[in-house]
């Protein structure tokens, strides 16, 4: 019990500045623009500011951004921006729905979290369904990852340690609870190692425990 304990307060350790700052400037290096806040609050207000009035947006399931704020400031459209989302769950029509939610990977702007960061700027991201991994991967104009800092891990090994051993756990709960299905699995994981197109993706760095 106590082997568990310890483990799980290191993957929810906000890390030291130093190593903050060392994995910001990795994820520079990787094409990925990286901005480091204090709160969940600050981290909503930063992207209020970088998305600009008519543009589209779309959000992955995200209990970070769940959290911050950001999905009930999406869901009272005085933002100005065009709610994918909103028109995608609006539709009855599944055939209809489903074409939606393939077109919104395509946003202006695409929002979500990762599940793990390494100091050498890589990131990953675990889905069951996959289907924020085309938007993330390639398809939207602009990527915004909030992250809390406790997701800072020293390599790739240990990233995938924590995505099995950390967030899937918890991901199976609150899909347990959410939808009532057994739980839930890694059915597909990527490893984003660099971004070719400048300032296409922005991580925002909280250091505050947000998400798993």
């Amino acid at each position: 019990m106590n082997d568990i304990l310890i483990q799980m307060t290191h993957w929810t350790t906000i890390p030291t500045d130093e190593k903050i700052n060392k994995t910001s400037e990795s994820l520079k290096a990787n094409g990925i623009s990286p901005l480091i806040v204090d709160s969940g609050k600050d981290a909503e207000k930063t992207i209020l500011s970088l998305i600009p009035q008519g543009a589209s947006v779309m959000n992955g399931s995200s209990t970070t951004l769940k959290e911050i704020g950001f999905i009930d400031t999406l869901k009272k459209n005085t933002h100005g921006w065009n709610n994918l989302h909103e028109a995608m769950l609006g539709e009855k029509d599944p055939a209809k729905q489903n074409l939606l939610a393939k077109q919104s990977t395509m946003a202006d702007y695409y929002l979500g979290s990762v599940h793990a960061v390494t100091e050498q700027g890589t990131a990953l991201i675990a889905s069951n369904s996959g289907s924020q991994l085309p938007a993330y991967a390639f398809n939207a104009g602009h990527v915004i990852w909030v992250v809390g800092a406790h997701k800072i891990v020293s390599d790739l090994d240990e990233g995938i340690k924590r995505v099995y051993e950390y967030v899937l756990p918890l991901e199976s709960e609150r899909a347990h609870k959410a939808y009532g299905v057994p739980g839930s699995f890694v059915s597909k994981l990527l490893i984003f190692n660099k971004e070719n197109v400048p300032d296409r993706i922005t991580m925002i760095l909280v250091k505050e425990k947000l998400g798993f």
